[in-house]
Formats: C-alpha cells, sequence, structure tokens
C-alpha cells in the first residue's frame, strides 16, 4: 500500500520544457514513475526526455489519462498553472514553485478543495513512494535516499528530509511513502491530514514527523495522535535555537509570543507520546524503540 503516489499515478509536468523541470522528469521516470506527458502552451507536439508535450493540461489528460500533476512553472504563473489543472481534473498537485504569493495560495487552496484537488506544497519537495522493483514520485526528492518499507514521513522542510529519509535507510528502515509539505504559511496539505492518510494505510507501521519552528501545525498534529492516531509516531523539530520574532529560513518559520516555538511543539508532541529527538540522527534509533514496543 502507498499514500497518495502509487504504480496507478500517471504524472504531468507542467513547465516540463524548462531546465529544472526537464532535470527531474528525468529523475522521476529514472525513480520508476508513470511521466505521461508534460505541459508548456506553444511547445505542443515536441518531447522532453521521451514524454510528450501538450500545449494544456486538459488536451494531456485527454491524450493519456494523467491523475496528478507537478507544477515547476514560475511563481508569477502558477495560479494560472494550477487552475487549469484543477479544471482538467488532476486530483493531486505537487507545487514546487516557491515565492507563491500569499492571496494565490489563499485562493488555490480554496478552489483546489471546492473541486477535489488536493495539494502538496507549495515550496516543496513533493511525494515519494519507493518500491521493490519501482517506485512513484512527483517532484524532486533524490531518488537514492530510499528504501521500500513501513515508516511514513511526514515533513516541512525539503533539506532534512533528505537526510533522514536517508539515514532510515542507511539503517535498515525502509517508508512507505515520504510527503514533503513545504515550509509556506499556507500549505496546501497539513500534518493532520497527511497523518489521518497514514493512519488508514494498512502498509504503514509508524510515523517520522519533522516540524520546525512557526505556525501551530505541529502542536495541532499532537492533538490529533493524542485523540485519534493509532501508530507510534517519533519527531524532530528544527529551529531550538532561533531568536523569538526573526524569520528563518522558510517563510512560515517564525515565532512570537512564546507560540510557534521549538520548545512548545516538543512539549505538546511528548504529551501526546510522541519520541522527540534533539538531533536527527536520533531517529532510526528511536523508531526501532516504537517498532517494537520501547
Amino acid at each position: 500500500m502507498s499514500v497518495l503516489v502509487g504504480p496507478e499515478t500517471k504524472v504531468v509536468v507542467q513547465g516540463i520544457t524548462g531546465h529544472q523541470g526537464t532535470i527531474h522528469t528525468r529523475n522521476m521516470k529514472s525513480f520508476g514513475t508513470e511521466v505521461v506527458a508534460g505541459v508548456t502552451p506553444g511547445k505542443g507536439g515536441s518531447t522532453v526526455e521521451g514524454v510528450p508535450v501538450f500545449n494544456s493540461v486538459q488536451e494531456a489528460v485527454r491524450a493519456t489519462g494523467a491523475n496528478a500533476t507537478t507544477i515547476f512553472v514560475p511563481a508569477p504563473f502558477a495560479r494560472d498553472a494550477f487552475i487549469e489543472a484543477v479544471d482538467a481534473g488532476i486530483p493531486l498537485a505537487a507545487i514546487i514553485t516557491e515565492h507563491i504569493p500569499f492571496h494565490d495560495m489563499l485562493s488555490m487552496l480554496y478552489y483546489g478543495r471546492v473541486h477535489g484537488t488536493r495539494i502538496i506544497g507549495p515550496n516543496c519537495p513533493g511525494v515519494a513512494t519507493p518500491g521493490p522493483a519501482k517506485g512513484s514520485k512527483i517532484g524532486i526528492i533524490p531518488n537514492m535516499i530510499f528504501r521500500p518499507g513501513r515508516v511514513g514521513v511526514i515533513s516541512r522542510s525539503g533539506t532534512l528530509t533528505y537526510e533522514i529519509v536517508n539515514s532510515l535507510s542507511e539503517a535498515g528502515i525502509g517508508q512507505s511513502t515520504c510527503i514533503g509539505l513545504g515550509g509556506d504559511p499556507v500549505p496546501g496539505t497539513t500534518f493532520v491530514e497527511a497523518l489521518e492518510m497514514f493512519h488508514n494505510d494498512p502498509g504503514t507501521d509508524a510515523v517520522v514527523l519533522v516540524g520546525e519552528i512557526g505556525g501551530v501545525a505541529e502542536e495541532e498534529a499532537a492533538d490529533y495522535i493524542h485523540s485519534r492516531f493509532g501508530k507510534p509516531a517519533v519527531a524532530y523539530i528544527a529551529g531550538r535555537s532561533a531568536p523569538s520574532g526573526k524569520r528563518m529560513g522558510h517563510a512560515g518559520a517564525i515565532i512570537s509570543r512564546g507560540r510557534g516555538t521549538a520548545e512548545s511543539k516538543v512539549e505538546a508532541l511528548t504529551r501526546a507520546g510522541v519520541h522527540v529527538a534533539r538531533f536527527p540522527y536520533e531517529i532510526p534509533d528511536l523508531v526501532r524503540q516504537v517498532l517494537h514496543g520501547g
């Protein structure tokens, strides 16, 4: 089993003819992803990495049956690209683009929810499900860090995602699915929504949460874990030394008036029974403990 992406996923890449779109189309195909189409207006009829390019998402969906998109379109045009995907009936969109205007993202989130399209991101690395033969990935997460298994990973940080997934794999702990939520103030998918997916996935035995300062998403996740989540969880919170009121890295990573601090998140997760690592390298050992009832 898997969450969000799997063997049935057929991906269209919006912005496939750009530098990043081309590189990551190649990498997604190498991972095992069925990339069936690309979209760049005015470039229809060409191919990129053996993938046919169409002028619109609607054309691509009609021709290939694509059911997921990954968006590499520059920020000023990302909203229009997403709406085009929704109108074409795409149910899942991983938005890699960063610097999307706040109000654009608010309208995108509303439009997606009204029409039943799940957003991962923006400003995120995407989603990946490794497989024993081939996997499925939409986005930019490196291929070589994964190992198939039964531990889910949910993260707000791209680079920490890579480090922690790699450390799990090196320790012999495989992953069911990894979800990079992104670090912007308006996420398309929250920790709680991702936790619910893993709660309902019979192929996931435990979950690793990678959080950071800013907002209350991790505290909300702690409440959900305490009240409803039926599987063991391990967490790491980045930003313990960040000064109050100063934005650190991601647009959503700002703390103020005692809320959104690493300490408040660690305290909430610990109260919920989550094993919280002080350093990323501790996570594999903690996962082993929770899987074996430690």
